[in-house]
């Protein structure tokens, strides 16, 4: 049954409207939004005090609630699904790590056995995080499974997961690198370049050929100096490109984050999570692939060298995160976890911000920037 949501503010895809009123059909889609003083007739669920903003896409994340995007069966992926919404999180593409060839392709396997059978936060793809990476930038990844990207491999895995191979992380310096990025584009396939000591001219090749983000911006990357642009440099220079970025303050410090933020703009600004099976649980020992890795004090390290292997960040934190840091405006920290995600894996038809006819899929905010409610196709799915 359609019904109006009335709050203090709404964040609509290109404007943020005080007051007024929302209107969600009995499809469990957005339909027109209307001023405060042209309040609809019919049944209006009230949130005087809350804003409302669209579902976060979560482009780069490899677990929650300890189960993992690669080893749980499927079972354990709809929980990871259902956890998802404490998150805030409504839309998601489940990622992989570096891993044999047989094991990549049972994932692909996993996930189009199953398409459309989500529950809660809704898959809208697969992104790969490797294995083309170099091991000079590992970071939690396993180098022995890296090796060079090649056509024929990569016809395997869209085949095997029957489309929904979205996006694939990659360093740009590895042999026909420039060749498969020409090629997985063609295919419809979002590359993101990261793991990698590249310098820039290959980086900024890979761009040119058709690579659109940078993986987890600053992290598994060359430091920047004003003599070696390198990958960082592309990150920062390419005109056109949007950088991942993990907010936990841990990956990456705030005045970091700031100065990527001034340089690129909010709206080439891919907030990810990098959450790995740990998200949603208390400290201890963990998984990442086949690496022990241990979670204290808010983060998630490996037991062998202590780097950082992936996050326990959510992104509803990420936000909050930004606005509390003062590097961005909410409404900026809201569009960079949402619309540029969604905009990124070229899914803005079925996510990432509020307007007509898209998935009601849509949370409320307390103006501390905290997570009070969570709807997914307009039905409310969790409550803090």
């Amino acid at each position: 049954m359609t019904y109006f949501i009335h709050a203090d503010k709404f964040f609509l895809e290109n404007k943020t409207e005080i007051g007024g009123y929302l209107e969600v059909d009995d499809h469990g889609k957005f339909g027109f939004y209307y001023p405060e003083d042209e309040k609809p007739e019919g049944r209006i669920v009230d949130y005087t005090g809350k804003w409302i903003a669209p579902g976060l896409v979560d482009t780069h994340i490899h677990g929650l609630v300890n189960e993992d995007s690669m080893k749980s069966d499927w079972e354990g992926i709809n929980k990871i699904s259902e956890g998802l919404l404490q998150a805030g999180v409504t839309s998601w593409l489940p990622t992989t790590i570096t891993d044999s060839d047989e094991h990549l392709i049972e994932t692909c396997e996993k996930y189009a056995a199953h398409k459309g059978e989500e529950t809660g936060a809704k898959i809208q793809g697969l992104h790969f995080e490797g294995p083309y990476f170099t091991p000079k930038h590992a970071g939690a990844e396993n180098p022995k499974y890296m090796r060079d990207p090649s056509i024929e491999e990569l016809r395997r895995y869209e085949k095997a997961s029957d489309g929904m191979l979205i996006k694939m992380s990659m360093a740009p310096e590895r042999k026909g690198s420039k060749e498969v990025v020409r090629q997985a584009v063609k295919d419809g396939i979002i590359i993101a370049l990261g793991h990698s000591a590249s310098d820039y001219k290959d980086a900024i090749a890979c761009v040119e050929a058709g690579a659109t983000m940078f993986c987890h911006t600053y992290n598994g990357m060359e430091p920047m100096s004003q003599h070696a642009p390198n990958l960082l440099g592309a990150a920062y220079s390419a005109r056109l490109v949007t950088d991942e970025l993990i907010c936990d303050g841990h990956h990456v410090l705030e005045p970091t984050v700031r100065a990527l933020v001034r340089a690129k703009s909010p709206e080439h600004i891919c907030l990810i999570t990098d959450c790995m099976q740990a998200g949603l649980m208390p400290d201890g020992d963990y998984m990442l692939g086949e690496l022990p890795v241990y979670v204290k004090d808010g983060m998630a390290r490996l037991k062998d060298g202590d780097n950082l292997a992936g996050s326990i960040l959510l992104l509803k934190q990420a936000v909050k995160n930004l606005v509390d840091w003062n590097v961005v405006t909410p409404e900026d920290a809201i569009m960079m976890a949402s619309y540029v995600p969604a905009r990124s894996i070229n899914k803005l038809d079925k996510c990432g911000s509020i307007k007509p006819d898209k998935p009601a899929d849509f949370i409320v905010l307390n103006p501390d920037m905290t997570l009070s409610e969570t709807y997914l196709d307009g039905v409310s799915r969790y409550k803090a």
